[in-house]
């Protein structure tokens, strides 16, 4: 059985004393370890911003892409190789912002890997400018006048392009992060974990007290996660913010409906006796 020290490197995070990074660092090196997944089949893919500095903290293997393009990544490995576990670590920037066409293409697509969103409501790495999920008017140094735009709501955004499983997160809540981590890995399918995780350097508004005074466990008033329609009330509740799983539905991942893998993974496959010829013949 794996110990959490195989999940530590020699190096420790760079992050603000109180991040709310931290917790969600814990959880997932926690949800590896609870699963009892061999480093070296794990993939960690990770976008640029604080979260992205996670890449040499977590002992798998790991990719530290472009502003945005985590995802299209991590679906390449994944088709490259299906029996890895691939997750990717990326910010409210990175997905809902520089990333938001490849977010709602993986889940059309419904590709096999668990996004993990640290969701702060600010470009934390570059010192706190407005990010797609800011309130609106939410003032900083390229809003001084306050957000005009509604900001996006992950989850019914999520739920509205047919995603098979989404659940939120707050990052201070480890124990209940870690467990909608090791379900988001488990899902056989797209997984969204979007998580509430301040910023305690460039957000004042949005910080743990105001989270602690809001957010709530779905599961503790019997919720069942198979309703979309209730999943999308629970996504627009204002006052309250749930967390937990709140939708879950089956159907195909991408990479299973691909009839050149059911021969197993591509890096697995014999290249000898490919012909291209008919391939290339009408491009030349």
């Amino acid at each position: 059985m794996l110990k959490g020290q195989d999940f530590n490197t020699t190096y420790q995070p760079t992050w603000c004393p109180g991040c709310g990074d931290f917790g969600i660092w814990t959880a997932l090196k926690t949800a590896l370890d609870e699963l009892q997944l061999d480093p070296h089949n794990v993939v960690v893919v990770y976008g640029i911003g604080c979260s992205g500095n996670m890449a040499n903290n977590v002992k798998t293997y790991a990719f530290h892409g472009l502003h945005g393009r985590p995802i299209p990544v991590a679906e390449g490995i994944k088709l490259a190789n299906h029996d890895l576990t691939v997750i990717i670590i990326a910010g409210d920037g990175d997905t809902y912002g520089e990333g938001m066409n490849h977010f709602i293409s993986s889940i059309r697509g419904n590709h096999d890997v668990t996004l993990i969103v640290h969701d702060n409501q600010v470009y934390g790495l570059t010192t706190g400018q407005t990010s797609p999920t800011s309130e609106k008017g939410f003032k900083t140094k390229s809003t001084p006048g306050g957000v005009i735009e509604e900001p996006v709501n992950p989850v019914s955004l999520a739920l509205s392009a047919g995603a098979s499983f989404i659940a939120r997160g707050f990052s201070g809540d480890t124990t209940q992060l870690t467990d909608l981590i090791k379900k988001g890995i488990q899902h056989k399918g797209f997984a969204l974990v979007d998580t509430l995780q301040p910023c305690v350097t460039f957000n004042k508004i949005n910080t743990f007290q105001w989270f602690y005074r809001r957010v709530y466990h779905v599961e503790k008033e019997g919720y069942i996660p198979n309703d979309w329609n209730k999943a999308m009330a629970k996504a627009r509740e204002m006052e309250r913010m749930a967390t937990g799983v709140l939708y879950v539905r089956e159907r195909p991942s991408y990479h299973a409906s691909l009839p050149v893998l059911e021969k197993g993974p591509l890096v697995k496959q014999p290249l000898d006796g490919i012909d291209i010829s008919k391939i290339y013949k009408d491009f030349v």
